[in-house]
């Protein structure tokens, strides 16, 4: 780590998480972070006025804590990276207010930046620089996304016409009595289940109008399904053989449409990232189908795939190490921003 390289903020509170991190070149740090998930585990859901409100208590703290951790002061950051989209709108004006006043009050620049690049670039802070052209899977519980990234240029392949894969685990995990937030629930119960014992199914598998598109609501419909049937016949549930058969049923078709992505760009590597990325079969599966296919798959740590305030700043220590221009201050949020736009 070269001490002459500058010193990177990043924000993060496009949902339920507030995240602070702190990057030198692709060197991590610090990665703060502030969750107000136990908050929404009584709705089933993240609600995004409880979100917002969170992230105002959560952000002064979790930035002295980011500096603590650093060992540094405010006035040594150089830049600062914040969340501009997509995500909740009032969970992002809270986060890009924060970086306003910080650029303007340390007289730094400022990068409002993409949600989906960031979980792409994030990968840079273990595994180093990302190779081109390389293909990123996107998921968590609000995006599920295929991603080409090729002479710095970032691409949408492909996205979830419905729910995302992240989501759908919420919603299962509720069918099956299991709390919020549903995905690491449902890996759980899934270690002792049998994975083929319930055949779910795999939407959009051989449609080709779809190739790089994910759907995931037909799933929790037939779940449901599944569920009332066997209660009408009297039969036991085996939460175990449920959790495991559509934890399979959704790494296999997030797994073999990245693949087939990756080869259809011609691209020799795979990164998959976001909430949904810390799942065991996810990436077991996706390292098995990687190593026949002669694809390198990169996967961050579980605590850098969830939503978090290092991937943030990696994706602004990149731009300006690339010498991109700091985005005007008076950049908007953008709750639907496409990833084409990595940062305004």
């Amino acid at each position: 780590m070269s001490s002459d390289e500058p010193l990177i903020l990043g924000i993060e509170t496009s949902c339920d998480e507030t995240g602070i991190g702190i990057v030198r070149g692709r060197d991590l740090l610090a990665n703060a972070l502030a969750s107000s998930a136990p908050e929404h585990a009584r709705f089933g859901g993240v609600v995004p006025e409880v979100a917002s409100r969170a992230h105002l208590e959560a952000m002064l703290p979790t930035i002295d804590l980011a500096c603590s951790q650093a060992r540094i002061s405010m006035s040594d950051i150089d830049a600062v990276a914040v969340t501009a989209g997509p995500g909740l709108v009032g969970a992002l004006i809270v986060g890009v207010a924060s970086a306003k006043a910080i650029a303007l009050g340390l007289g730094i620049p400022i990068f409002g930046v993409n949600h989906l690049a960031a979980h792409v670039m994030v990968d840079e802070l273990e595994h180093g620089p990302l190779p081109e052209p390389v293909v990123g899977l996107l998921v968590s519980g609000g995006h599920s996304s295929l991603i080409s990234v090729s002479d710095g240029n970032f691409e949408a392949l492909g996205h979830t016409l419905d729910d995302a894969a992240g989501e759908a685990f919420d919603k299962v995990a509720r069918l099956l009595g299991l709390p919020f937030p549903g995905g690491p629930m449902i890996d759980q119960a899934a270690q002792s289940g049998d994975r083929d014992s319930i055949d779910f199914p795999r939407a959009l598998r051989t449609d080709p109008v779809h190739a790089f598109n994910f759907s995931f609501s037909g799933l929790k419909t037939a779940v449901a399904r599944w569920v009332k049937e066997q209660q009408r016949a009297g039969n036991t549930i085996s939460v175990p053989d449920v959790a495991a058969s559509v934890q399979e049923a959704i790494a296999d078709i997030l797994t073999s449409k990245a693949v087939m992505a990756a080869v259809a760009q011609d691209a020799p590597h795979l990164v998959i990232a976001g909430g949904v990325a810390a799942n065991s079969r996810l990436r077991a599966l996706a390292a098995e189908r990687c190593a026949v296919a002669g694809i390198e798959l990169r996967v961050p740590s579980a605590g850098l795939c969830t939503d978090n305030g290092a991937m943030v700043a990696a994706l602004g220590s990149h731009l300006v190490r690339i010498g991109a221009a700091p985005s005007p201050v008076d950049f908007p949020v953008t709750s639907t921003l496409a990833v084409d736009r990595v940062h305004f």
